[in-house]
């Protein structure tokens, strides 16, 4: 009788253990904290490339964040800006079990499936430049983008005389940010410029400086008469700026866009190019892994309108359908102040 006890109490051990070992499989979400129970988390950032002057600037302020909190934070990205391979590189972090994934996507739309699979697997996912992405917890953009291309319309506009023909380019019909610039710069234009005309929109560059130079020079061959160029990559103004140097063309063609300093501080001086605007990319990659860390802590409800998220430029937020982020970051910069600032 009492071999017989024992043999069903052992039978039910050995079931009790299976099940527990069973319950541990699912796809629930846990913190780092329940996972290794020091509170910090993994967090990686993927950018459209590396290798570039302004997702160097941005690793910066990953990096500062990292040492901020003690959380493992690095950035990853492809050498070329290839959506492609963007996906395999999230698909990796996916396999690496990290706690949260920030994005600046090439191509949302390419993004969508694979960030999808992210958030299915528990791992927190924040975009950037991808306003209107679905499969994101937040995104985050520095400003109002028909805003801001309107603001960089104003300055090109300025520098034209208010009158003549321009381009625009983007680095991919897909980066939805570069759209949205170019639009509220055109926009800006029909409104308030009726002497400027398009005479091409929405070329794209694939965030190359070299090929920004080339869709330049072919559009001033099909437009002798152009006087002015809009650009959305961070390489497009200074590859156009290129071309003005050296095809003679300062004081005759204006140039404007988004870049950074480092990039356009000779254009600017040499009269190549006649402002520039941006945000610091540093900011935006603290900013994005502050917001994977408020919702890997369970702060979500606190990302709500006018919260200050400690960043400059991101004191008092605009939040559209609850994940959709804008702060006020913008600056403009032009040869008198070029030289204030380090990236």
């Amino acid at each position: 009788m009492k071999k017989a006890s024992y043999s069903i109490l052992s039978m039910l051990l050995i079931l009790t253990l299976i099940l527990a070992a069973c319950g541990n499989n699912g796809e629930e979400q846990v913190t780092g904290e329940e996972k290794d129970g020091d509170g910090k988390y993994k967090i990686a950032t993927v950018v459209k490339l590396t290798g570039v002057a302004w997702f160097d600037r941005l690793e910066e302020g990953i990096e500062k964040f990292g040492e901020d909190t003690g959380h493992e934070t690095f950035m990853q990205g492809p050498q070329k800006a290839d959506a492609a391979l963007q996906v395999q590189i999230i698909e990796d972090l996916i396999a690496q079990k990290v706690d949260a994934i920030t994005v600046v996507p090439f191509s949302a739309e390419a993004l969508e499936p694979v960030l999808k699979k992210a958030r299915d697997k528990g791992i927190v996912v924040i975009t950037h430049e991808a306003d209107g992405m679905k499969n994101t917890d937040f995104n985050i953009e520095a400003f109002d983008n028909y805003e801001y291309g309107a603001f960089l319309m104003d300055n090109l506009a300025e520098a034209m005389g208010e009158e003549g023909e321009y381009m625009t380019t983007v680095g991919s019909l897909t980066t939805q940010s570069h759209i949205q610039w170019e639009e509220g710069g055109y926009k800006r234009q029909l409104e308030k410029y009726p002497n400027m005309k398009a005479v091409a929109r929405k070329l794209e560059t694939n965030d190359d400086l070299k090929t920004a130079s080339e869709k330049f020079r072919e559009t001033i061959k099909a437009y002798p008469n152009l006087k002015g160029f809009q650009g959305s990559s961070g390489n497009d103004a200074a590859g156009a700026a290129l071309a003005v140097e050296e095809m003679g063309l300062n004081g005759k063609v204006s140039v404007v866009g988004t870049s950074v300093p480092s990039v356009s501080k000779q254009y600017l001086e040499s009269g190549a190019m006649s402002q520039i605007g941006f945000w610091d990319p540093a900011d935006a990659g603290y900013v994005m892994n502050k917001l994977a860390e408020m919702v890997l802590d369970g702060k979500k409800e606190e990302i709500k309108e006018g919260a200050d998220l400690g960043v400059p430029g991101y004191e008092n937020i605009k939040v559209v359908d609850g994940k959709y982020i804008f702060g006020s970051a913008w600056v403009g910069v032009g040869k008198e102040n070029a030289s204030d600032y380090n990236f």
